[in-house]
């Protein structure tokens, strides 16, 4: 087979994408699994994981190691000893000739817009966030949770629609629909019967990133659970304001991308807040939800570091899905 290759990988907590894409945008192979953040399994257990993907996706494509380059995105790859502990394990693998590692959000920016720069909030079952200058420059937040000061994602979602139901049912907060819905998920009568089972065990706690749609909806109705989902529009805003600040950018126009689970259920509700907050602190920018699954992004960045031509650039879109503008949050 004649051509360069890329590897791009997207590995999040519950599952990983592997791509293999010849330099003319010809998508060879895609092979997926399950999660590879190596904050979840630990470093050599994750890259075991992809490297179960990385032969089945050369036995499928035909093609041998070390392919040209490689774009290994991960989940919970935050901090420079992360990051060099992974470039060193992939160095070892010798998938590639020359590999680069970063976080996943850097996949979802450059899967949401041909600009390659620009900001990047993604919302799955936590919350994290890329800006890009024009120039190059990165800000990133470390994204640990409480401890690095975030709020957001489906987990955090799920918490606080537990406690507002249970609120709800005992009189310390408003009535929301919430203390019917919730419980009602699990197959519980009630939030009390709800917050027995997760006390000893019956139901996981962890199992309540799964109420984050439940919120979404209820939200067109119930003041409370709209309250929890502008609270995160809220502080997705913030995010994209920092980040856009940083970099100054904020009076530009600049392209702020939408990823994960949360944004990807098209809850039109949840992308206008976002989109309300944006445009009273950066009129200029505009707003995508990114449709496209994250590996494209991987592959497009391995595309651009071979000097790949627009063409092939938009051949691989169109294999994976191209995202679409949503609106402009202002001018």
């Amino acid at each position: 087979m004649s051509g360069r290759v890329v590897l791009a990988v997207d590995g999040g907590n519950s599952k990983t994408d592997l791509a293999l894409v010849r330099e003319d945008g010809e998508l060879l192979a895609l092979a997926r699994g399950g999660g590879s953040s190596p904050h979840q399994l630990g470093i050599d257990r994750a890259f075991d994981v992809l490297g179960e993907l990385f032969a089945r996706a050369v036995e499928e494509a035909r093609v041998e190691a070390p392919v040209a380059c490689a774009q290994v995105l991960l989940a919970g790859v935050d901090f420079p000893r992360e990051v060099n502990a992974a470039v060193e394990h992939a160095a070892n693998r010798g998938w590639a000739l020359h590999t680069t590692v970063g976080n996943d959000t850097f996949a979802v920016l450059r899967a949401g817009t041909d600009r390659g720069w620009g900001v990047a909030i993604v919302c799955g079952a936590g919350i994290n966030c890329v800006g890009v200058a024009p120039d190059g420059r990165h800000t990133r937040f470390p994204a640990l949770g409480p401890t690095t000061g975030d709020w957001g994602g489906g987990y955090d979602l799920g918490i606080a629609a537990v406690s507002a139901a249970a609120r709800s049912e005992d009189g310390r907060g408003p009535v929301t629909s919430l203390e019917r819905a919730v419980p009602a998920h699990f197959g519980c009568t009630s939030p009390s019967e709800l917050a027995e089972s997760i006390h000893f065990g019956a139901i996981a706690e962890r199992r309540v990133v799964e109420l984050a749609p439940i919120v979404l909806a209820e939200a067109a109705d119930d003041p409370v659970a709209a309250s929890i989902r502008d609270r995160l529009a809220g502080e997705v805003v913030a995010l994209a304001r920092v980040a856009l600040a940083r970099l100054d950018l904020t009076e530009e126009s600049v392209d702020v991308v939408l990823g994960g689970g949360l944004f990807q259920s098209g809850d039109a509700g949840l992308v206008a807040a976002v989109a309300a907050g944006l445009g009273e602190v950066a009129p200029r920018t505009t707003l995508r939800v990114a449709e496209a699954p994250p590996v494209l992004g991987a592959a497009l960045l391995g595309l651009d570091e071979l000097g790949a031509p627009p063409a092939a650039l938009a051949r691989l879109r169109r294999a994976l899905a191209a995202p679409e503008p949503v609106r402009s949050s202002g001018g």
